[in-house]
């Protein structure tokens, strides 16, 4: 029912630009007030918004023509540039299609129509047939925009869309060229598409989305994961003298050691992996040396005191440390 709904607004918009409000020419089946003219006087528009054509169906529409004729006539312009010319405002997959099953004339309707108007029609005949990529709508779009001063409401209402509709639409535009390539293929779909416009990184995550068939919602999740992961606060990076710091107490202790100052206190935390190393660190702080093979066992006092007597001695001492703990500390506050 929604796109029923969709297709009639189109269609009476359509009307309403052609001035005709008991149907337009692509209303099916509407020869009235046609008239025929030799194929050849006809052009391409300049202001067709489709970029490209998909010719199996217009092979399937040449043989449609074959057997039952042009039942809908197109709609044209005199040529600006050539008044012995016709220019074709809507139907121009027709006038293709009719060139290869040989048709010789072709129904049209001639209407005097600017360029706005030109670009508008054939705007909305191919959003009525669905005929166009979301790249081709959005292009069509923002030239309306651009070249005709139509703002986002004026153009919703003439398409039969909504202003949000529109403006998404126009967004796409800024997709990076390789994204744009897989929309326009239908690898991806508009709403994968309005999902990546913010994304970091957004081809190569398009290209993930594209590999692992993700939907929507899926994209949309995950786009939202890596912004969090790109917003968060990197890491602040240490002074020298706190790197000098951790590196003599991690010497010291045989352990990773990190230094934090912070409103002129700090803390220092040791990592340790078990039992043992912890005996090891506070028998160092205790400074009576390194113990052998952490906590001592009865009977091993001998093993332990000769492996503490090989040990290699610290490269400072603590007190040496507590100086440039203290160091490291004013060099912090006063800078």
């Amino acid at each position: 029912m929604m796109a029923d709904k969709k297709r009639t607004n189109l269609g009476r918009g359509l009307s309403a630009l052609l001035g005709d409000d008991t149907g337009g020419p692509t209303d099916s089946g509407d020869l009235k007030g046609s008239k025929e003219i030799p194929i050849e006087f006809l052009q391409p528009g300049r202001y067709q918004p489709r970029h490209s054509m998909d010719e199996s169906r217009i092979e399937e529409l040449a043989q449609s023509i074959r057997e039952n004729g042009i039942i809908q006539p197109l709609l044209v312009r005199r040529h600006p540039a050539d008044e012995n010319s016709f220019e074709i405002i809507a139907g121009e997959r027709r006038w293709r299609a009719a060139q290869l099953a040989k048709v010789h004339v072709i129904p049209v309707i001639i209407r005097d129509l600017n360029d706005q108007q030109a670009l508008e029609i054939g705007l909305v005949e191919n959003l009525q047939r669905q005929d166009l990529s979301p790249l081709e709508e959005a292009d069509g779009y923002k030239r309306l925009m651009d070249e005709f001063a139509h703002t986002q409401e004026a153009l919703a209402k003439t398409v039969g869309k909504s202003r949000s509709h529109v403006a998404n639409m126009i967004r796409l535009l800024g997709l990076p060229p390789p994204v744009k390539k897989l929309l326009d293929s239908g690898e991806l779909s508009a709403g994968h598409a309005r999902a990546l416009l913010n994304a970091p990184e957004a081809v190569e995550l398009a290209r993930e989305v594209v590999k692992k068939g993700l939907n929507v919602r899926q994209t949309e999740r995950l786009v939202r994961k890596l912004q969090r992961r790109k917003d968060a606060p990197a890491p602040k990076k240490k002074d020298v003298d706190t790197a000098a710091l951790e590196r003599d107490l991690s010497n010291l202790l045989g352990l990773k050691v990190a230094v934090k100052f912070k409103d002129g206190g700090g803390s220092i935390t040791v990592h340790y992996k078990d039992l043992d190393q912890l005996d090891d660190v506070l028998q160092r702080l205790n400074q009576r040396g390194p113990a052998a093979g952490g906590r001592k066992r009865a009977g091993d006092g001998a093993d332990a005191a000769k492996e503490t007597k090989s040990a290699a001695p610290p490269k400072k001492s603590l007190p040496k440390l507590q100086i440039g703990i203290r160091q490291a500390a004013s060099k912090r506050k006063t800078g």
